[in-house]
């Protein structure tokens, strides 16, 4: 099958994409290589795919015209790019642009098809709001403009599934960690911080929270086994994510643990929008994905621990 990832060059993306190409399927990649974070670690992940015979081409979906990619001989799109996270540098109107106008332009493009793709949406647990724990069917309280904006994209989406426009489905994942993690994400910044001699900025309140962190190799599991259930997925929403909770103090300590090193804590003040609490329902993807998450959080933090080490000491 030929599938189209959009946001190839970031961190579940990129995965993502080598996994479907793993499996046989012919990938078209696209990114915009925005400097949200360091664009040099977008390029490594785009080396890393063209290794794998992967070309991530650059383009952006608020701007460019769409008809060169968005074809009838798609079969599957897998649509990562988003304004990601809660950072005090981004304005709502990248958070409006990126996940809201840039999915209705691909819809729009994708409606005037003959054939259309299946398309599966990327979204997050922050569409739940500050306690994420609810099932699929229950009512989300965003309390972020990403979360906020990433909902609005989803919903979009489902839309064209409801009038029977185009098939497609929304996964919503938690707290994502391993090796390509974003700079600006938990675990990377404890390793550097581990292993450069750095302080490590830590939000008030946020050693307890807790989070259903999910190694990437599990949560693409569940990504690419839609391609296999593409028809009981269509419309559904599902959470993919890990049943076990972690507290940010017990990320700390095994990260530490790993690098057999005590890190330095730089206290700062709360993050507005924030979420206290993460915890993956799974009973929906498990029962009709197959899904299934098995990695523990030290495993895969010796996973990340190691590619840290490969590409940046």
């Amino acid at each position: 099958m030929k599938v189209l990832v959009t946001g190839a060059a970031g961190f579940i993306g990129s995965h993502t994409a080598e996994r479907l190409q793993s499996l046989g399927h012919e990938v078209v990649a696209i990114d915009n290589f925005s400097d949200y974070y360091d664009v040099s670690l977008k390029e490594l992940n785009a080396k890393a795919l063209l290794r794998k015979d992967v070309v991530v081409h650059k383009i952006d979906l608020r701007t460019d015209d769409l008809t060169v990619f968005f074809t009838e001989d798609l079969d599957f799109i897998f649509h990562f790019a988003a304004q990601p996270g809660i950072s005090t540098s981004s304005t709502f109107e990248d958070y409006l642009t990126n996940n809201v106008i840039a999915t209705q332009r691909m819809l729009d493009v994708l409606e005037g098809l003959n054939e259309k793709p299946f398309f599966v949406n990327v979204s997050t647990s922050s569409v739940y709001g500050l306690h994420a724990t609810l099932t699929e069917d229950q009512a989300p309280l965003p309390a972020s403009w990403y979360g906020v904006t990433k909902l609005a994209a989803e919903q979009l989406v489902l839309a064209y599934a409801r009038r029977g426009l185009l098939g497609s489905c929304s996964l919503r994942l938690y707290s994502v960690y391993g090796p390509r993690e974003r700079p600006d994400k938990l675990y990377t910044r404890l390793i550097d911080c581990g292993l450069n001699g750095k302080p490590f900025p830590l939000y008030e309140g946020s050693s307890a929270h807790l989070r259903s962190f999910t190694y990437v190799q599990d949560i693409v599991d569940g990504i690419v086994s839609v391609v296999l259930h593409k028809e009981a997925c269509n419309g559904e929403i599902f959470n993919l994510g890990t049943e076990e909770e972690n507290t940010t103090a017990t990320g700390i300590t095994t990260v530490e643990t790993i690098l057999n090193k005590e890190i330095d804590i730089s206290p700062k003040p709360p993050r507005p929008g924030d979420q206290s609490r993460t915890k993956a329902n799974i009973d929906k993807a498990r029962s009709i994905l197959g899904y299934n998450p098995t990695t523990s959080l030290k495993e895969g933090l010796e996973a990340q621990v190691n590619w840290f080490k490969e590409n940046f000491i």
